[in-house]
């Protein structure tokens, strides 16, 4: 290559989306098992505006421990500009996608013009979709694959003291909360791929959109609550998460599971006592699970749906519109 830095997104110090810079960086440089690749498209996921507020809400002992100046990001699309000598799966020129390097914090590196990524990260990318649909799907995909259909490693689960297991969906009751969102409306699909009859929870808006998808019904929480609007129910996935997660229980049968993709769920007695199955896990970089997912997109059976699309110099905006809420589908930087 004939230069040897690149633009990104760059942060020095934690805070609101007014402390992401769009400045000069070194390319990074290829080690063992890598493939670097020039980015074309990046998604955006929650745990990017997390890492960049300094997880303040995590406990102290839990905050991650990171050097500055930092690149956010994980999830992309784009083209290999070059392999190391020992990876022998893909080539110069290939279209790949993949969440790289997560869940370490801080080492992904994505906001930017080029990612040195673990080739055991990286997928080819869907002949029949574009880099921004590509980006769009790693870490929601694989978020929604690892709960519902295959966790896919053994690593320990750091949330909790048993490992998770997905549970069969075929002729279940599922409902989904948070249905409209990144996990969301590609957990409806997977689910109804699997079997499932879905329930999608959403806002008024993300009716018609989750319908298309192949929602079987449909709740407006802005309208009826949902913990009250139905009942015996198989499996709850609350991407939504935290404190409120334990509403959903009464909605649950006997022999039932609730899965809550982000922490606070405290109501451990409640569920026990009532035979119902928590459980929780933290997602993680697989590429061979990015290639099962990525024959879905090319057939058509899953689809990625775009909120928004910002220029890479304009994280910012694409932050400060992340938080803004009601979202439908994903968040994507356009980068070359």
């Amino acid at each position: 290559m004939s230069k040897d830095t690149m633009k990104a997104i760059r942060l020095h110090e934690f805070g609101g989306p007014e402390v992401l810079h769009y400045e000069e960086a070194p390319i990074p440089q290829l080690k063992s098992g890598e493939v670097l690749v020039r980015v074309h498209a990046v998604g955006i996921n929650p745990p990017d505006w997390y890492l960049r507020e300094g997880y303040k809400d995590l406990p102290p002992d839990w905050q991650p421990q990171v050097a500055f100046p930092l690149i956010l990001g994980s999830d992309i699309s784009g083209v290999v500009e070059a392999v190391a000598i020992d990876v022998d799966h893909f080539s110069v020129g290939d279209e790949v996608f993949g969440m790289v390097r997560f869940p370490s914090v801080g080492e992904s590196a994505a906001y930017a013009e080029y990612v040195a990524a673990p080739a055991s990260d990286l997928a080819l990318k869907p002949a029949g979709i574009d880099h921004i649909h590509a980006a769009g799907v790693p870490m929601a995909a694989l978020t929604a694959w690892q709960f519902l259909v295959d966790l896919g490693h053994d690593e320990a689960n750091p949330f909790q003291s048993y490992s998770h297991h997905p549970v069969p969906l075929k002729g279940k009751k599922v409902l989904i909360n948070g249905a409209a969102g990144g996990v969301g409306h590609l957990a409806l699909q997977l689910a109804k791929w699997k079997g499932a009859h879905v329930i999608a929870v959403a806002s008024t808006r993300h009716e018609s959109f989750l319908r298309e998808l192949g929602a079987d019904e449909f709740i407006d929480y802005t309208k009826n609550k949902p913990e009250y609007s139905v009942h015996d129910i198989d499996l709850v996935l609350d991407t939504l998460g935290g404190p409120t997660t334990g509403r959903f229980l009464r909605t649950i049968q006997r022999g039932g599971a609730l899965f809550p993709v982000f922490l606070g769920f405290s109501d451990e007695e409640e569920a026990t006592n009532l035979g119902i199955t928590v459980s929780t896990t933290q997602v993680r970089s697989n590429g061979s699970q990015l290639a099962e997912l990525g024959q879905l997109l090319n057939s058509g059976k899953v689809q990625v749906a775009i909120d928004s699309t910002f220029a890479l110099a304009d994280a910012r905006q694409a932050h400060e519109r992340a938080t803004s809420g009601h979202i439908q589908g994903k968040i994507i930087l356009t980068v070359l």
